[in-house]
């Protein structure tokens, strides 16, 4: 591999214009299409093939009106006035008629004749539901209702907007992300000594990221697509460009350090030996993200996707892009004060790594069992982890979605923002005994020791469904509120009896369905990237021990991410300073999204420090020389990438969706365990008592597994420009063909 990517990269030297060319017509065409023919992202995270969904594909066929999307007007009146009051009420009747006008509604519900006003008589609600589904109805549409409650809000009542359609799109690009990416910039500098060369990875990091976003929003045009999926990718394109640059970034000054190097030579090695990694390392990405399409979910593959191919971008851009850029600044690329020769080993670049490094393996037993223990600890609430999906609750206080929650909260208990649809499809029951099964079903469900109260059945105009609505007395993300899903299906063979078929769906039922569905698939997807791990790394180090010993470190590092996320935003820590509106289960498909991402970002960090211990290892044959000048010679730069990763992950806690908030924190503190705990820490102190055992395989498998060599034990020696002869940065290089090619 090396080889190759040696010979590759002074052809994109050589070609450095042309190169560079390529990639901003293909940013220019592929960011006119996505910018102009993008299709809508969805906010529903739907399963298909669970009983909610079932339920919601039977009334989109048979009872469309009860399919649709509602905005839920919620009024309030001040303290000791009524809104049953009559100048409360005509302006209220008022500002409804004005919603049946909006484009695409077709009923809008009166409070005082559906029972929709509080007992004290100070908050009542209207249900204003359209024919399209909620992820549907337009932004004009919703944007009209907000201008027809003014007159409410202006006559001094309290008028907020929930219900299915108001489910508010995933955004980024705000303030807060913006400061992870200064962050960066900052990091960059102190890692490269160089401004100029800081600023290298993140303009080729933004152009692969804008090159993968701006095409996703253009496939979203064919594909129904969660808006998600487009944060995810940029958040993940973002972090890893901007590392993998660095990767090669850093590789080309270190040996660029060297005043008798030529600048064509350096730039063709870096892309050869770090390049290797950043492929090798992009793969594993790559391949766990399009893992995640086993899982059967299709918003979940389509998320998987639209960040694997960013990421592969990030890598073309790392070997492609990168070295033509390089190739333009040339000897303005070498480091203001070469590195000198020294007696001294100890005081070589990267000491503080190689103290680092002695001071880990000098008792390696005791780190290894007290970091352990650590991150056990940090793993401990995951034992209590609920899943579930983010309720109004969950959005911030300020917004309308969350006041509405909290006042349909006070006047109708906790239990009514949890509401529940029974769907009972009579097709088949005979039409005699259609009303008493449904009665039976309505009177046990009213019997229920946690429902409120059952809506009368309502039936389809052209019959064979009826419709009931289930109010239950605890809140959307308690357990109780789960329990009594299941007991309400537990009446299904009651309904089959007579020959009817039994549904509970809504938003809280569909949640159930979807964490239920993710929960079974994470022990398999996490048995495929496990082996994944032990494939890819012992073909990069012909070693069966190292695959193990990263296989387990990968598990501890998804282990103590997802504890701290349980102990964040299930249990409540911290709310105050990251900003969570309330508690409740862990977003459904974060575990297996993070243990994805958190795969390919392991094994990057993986990759770059094995590997140089390899590769020191391959020169001195002694394991613990190897080790300490492994780590050196990677500490900083990999410090540095972790600091970067954790730096653009964390910028997005402060997003303001709480799915892209627990997303964002999951992965920041899970690079930072990863790196700076498992890697940096624990891999030095395993691989010191694994001495020379940590480099054999059997000599079966040896022969089967070919010799990828991402060290670059090939290359063929360096080539030395005398000073004198050395050529400027605006000159082209001297053709020299290298000594050896794959």
């Amino acid at each position: 591999m090396a080889s190759r990517l040696y010979a590759w990269a002074r052809w994109m030297v050589r070609r450095r214009r042309w190169v560079i060319a390529t990639w901003i017509l293909l940013l220019a065409v592929v960011g006119g299409l996505g910018a102009t023919l993008h299709g809508k992202t969805s906010t529903e995270f739907t399963v298909p093939g669970v009983e909610a969904q079932e339920a919601q594909d039977l009334l989109k066929e048979k009872f469309p009106p009860a399919a649709g999307g509602v905005v839920r007007i919620v009024v309030a009146v001040p303290e000791g006035e009524r809104v049953t009051d009559p100048a409360r009420q005509k302006a209220l009747d008022g500002v409804l008629r004005e919603a049946e006008r909006v484009e695409g509604v077709v009923n809008v519900s009166r409070p005082a004749e559906v029972g929709a006003v509080s007992s004290d008589r100070s908050i009542a609600y209207s249900d204003v539901r359209f024919t399209e589904e909620a992820p549907e109805v337009p932004e004009e549409a919703k944007e009209e209702l907000a201008a027809a409650v003014q007159p409410l809000r202006d006559a001094g009542m309290q008028v907020e907007l929930g219900g299915s359609a108001m489910l508010p799109q995933a955004e980024a690009g705000g303030p807060a992300e913006l400061v992870g990416v200064v962050v960066a910039f900052v990091i960059l500098a102190v890692a490269l000594g160089s401004v100029v060369a800081a600023g290298l990875p993140l303009i080729t990091a933004l152009l692969g990221v804008a090159v993968g976003v701006l095409g996703t929003m253009f496939v979203s045009r064919f594909v129904e697509m969660t808006g998600t999926a487009t944060v995810l990718a940029l958040m993940i394109g973002l972090a890893v460009g901007i590392d993998y640059a660095l990767f090669v970034i850093s590789r080309h000054r270190e040996q660029f350090a060297d005043p008798d190097a030529d600048w064509e030579e350096s730039i063709a090695r870096a892309t050869a030996t770090a390049g290797s990694a950043v492929v090798f390392a992009g793969a594993t990405v790559v391949i766990a993200l399009a893992a995640l399409a086993i899982t059967g979910i299709p918003f979940l593959t389509i998320m998987g996707l639209a960040g694997a191919v960013t990421v592969l971008i990030a890598v073309l851009v790392a070997i492609s892009l990168l070295p033509a850029v390089l190739g333009v600044f040339g000897e303005r690329m070498r480091p203001r004060r070469p590195r000198r020769e020294s007696g001294r080993k100890d005081r070589a670049p990267g000491s503080w790594g190689l103290a680092w490094a002695r001071g880990v393996t000098r008792t390696p037993a005791v780190v290894l069992v007290a970091g352990v223990l650590g991150l056990l600890a940090l793993a401990l609430p995951a034992k209590d982890l609920r899943l579930g999906l983010p309720s109004y609750a969950s959005q911030p206080e300020a917004s309308t979605q969350h006041k509405s929650y909290d006042l349909l909260t006070e006047g109708f208990g906790p239990g009514f923002n949890a509401t529940l649809i029974t769907v009972v499809d009579t097709e088949r029951i005979p039409r005699d005994q259609r009303q008493d099964t449904v009665t039976r079903l309505r009177g046990a469900l009213a019997a229920d020791a946690n429902v409120a109260a059952v809506s009368p059945p309502v039936a389809a105009p052209s019959g064979g469904v009826v419709v009931m609505s289930v109010a239950p007395k605890s809140s959307p993300d308690a357990q109780a509120t789960t329990d009594l899903v299941h007991r309400m299906r537990d009446k299904a063979p009651e309904v089959a009896a007579a020959g009817g078929t039994l549904y509970v769906t809504g938003q809280t039922a569909m949640a159930i369905d979807v964490a239920a569905k993710l929960g079974d698939a994470l022990p398999l997807f996490i048995g495929v990237i496990v082996l994944l791990a032990l494939v890819l790394l012992a073909l990069a180090f012909r070693s069966v021990l190292v695959p193990l010993k990263a296989a387990l470190g990968f598990l501890f590092s998804v282990g103590a991410s997802l504890g701290a996320s349980v102990w964040v935003f299930q249990e409540g820590h911290l709310n105050g300073l990251l900003d969570v509106a309330a508690v409740g289960p862990v977003t459904s498909f974060l575990p297996i999204l993070l243990t994805g991402v958190l795969f390919g970002l392991a094994m990057d960090y993986e990759v770059f420090l094995v590997s140089r211990m390899r590769e020191h290892h391959e020169h001195s044959k002694d394991p613990a020389e190897a080790i300490a000048r492994g780590v050196s010679s990677s500490a900083r730069v990999v410090v540095a990438a972790a600091l970067i990763m954790i730096a653009v992950f964390g910028g997005f806690v402060f997003n303001e969706d709480p799915i892209i908030k627990s997303i964002g924190f999951a992965l920041a503190f899970g690079v930072f365990i990863d790196a700076f705990v498992v890697r940096m820490t624990l891999v030095p102190a395993a691989m010191a008592l694994l001495g020379r055992r940590a480099w054999t395989m059997p000599r079966w498998l040896d022969r089967l597994l070919p010799d990828v060599d991402i060290e670059g034990a090939r290359l063929p020696a360096p080539a030395r420009t005398a000073p004198a002869a050395r050529p400027d940065a605006e000159q082209e290089p001297p053709r020299r063909e290298p000594a050896a090619r794959a």
